[in-house]
């Protein structure tokens, strides 16, 4: 395996990770609210959809990229319109059981959700393809022991981010009261809704 390649894409998945949007916020919601584990699982998810997107525009999936690249305004949309409702749908949450532990169902509804979410920013193929294209390897996709390095190291940054992540805000878990909880909740939601209309925004101009 090329360990130089490997190595630049843990830099690049953990760079891609560490900016904070609507992903972020839910994830660390996520991790306050339920714990730990469910920040991990949620971190999962977005990597696999990071590392997919890593492996198309590496892998030179033209006809994936190109159908991502030319419906990206209507991905938007949806993407905007799917993040306002899961804002307003976090801000009128009521309560939040803090204390029931996550079962698989609950784990795996975290993984599945945060993957599809993360899936509905076409955008972030273009930003892979910028980058593979910069280092030379955008499209080889015949040379897979040049390509497979570096998606995995994309996968495994992106996922360092979230374990990272994941550790520093589960310690100040139990420094909230319910009371805390449903403020989390409050701002949460309208940062969320935020985003979405930023999204919405920028498909109307």
């Amino acid at each position: 395996m090329d360990t130089v390649l490997f190595l630049k894409g843990v830099l690049i998945g953990f760079s891609m990770a560490v900016p904070i949007g609507p992903i972020g916020i839910l994830c660390i919601r996520g991790i306050l609210t339920e714990g730990r584990i469910s920040g991990l699982v949620s971190g999962l998810g977005i990597a696999t959809a990071d590392a997919v997107y890593g492996c198309i525009a590496g892998f030179g999936v033209t006809i994936v990229s190109d159908f991502l690249i030319s419906h990206q305004l209507w991905f938007r949309l949806m993407g905007g319109l799917f993040v306002c409702a899961l804002g307003i749908k976090v801000l009128l949450a009521k309560r939040v059981e803090s204390e029931v532990p996550l079962r698989g169902k609950s784990l795996l509804g975290n993984y599945t959700s945060m993957f599809f979410l993360t899936l509905t920013y076409p955008m972030t193929i273009l930003i892979f393809l910028g980058i593979f294209a910069g280092l030379g390897v955008a499209g080889t996709g015949d040379n897979y022991l040049s390509i497979a390095p570096l998606v995995l190291g994309v996968f495994i940054g992106s996922i360092l981010w979230w374990l990272i992540l994941s550790s520093t805000v589960s310690k100040f878990r139990n420094k909230f009261g319910p009371q805390g909880l449903k403020w989390i909740n409050r701002i949460s939601g309208v940062l969320i809704i935020g985003f979405g209309l930023a999204v919405l925004l920028s498909f109307i101009l």
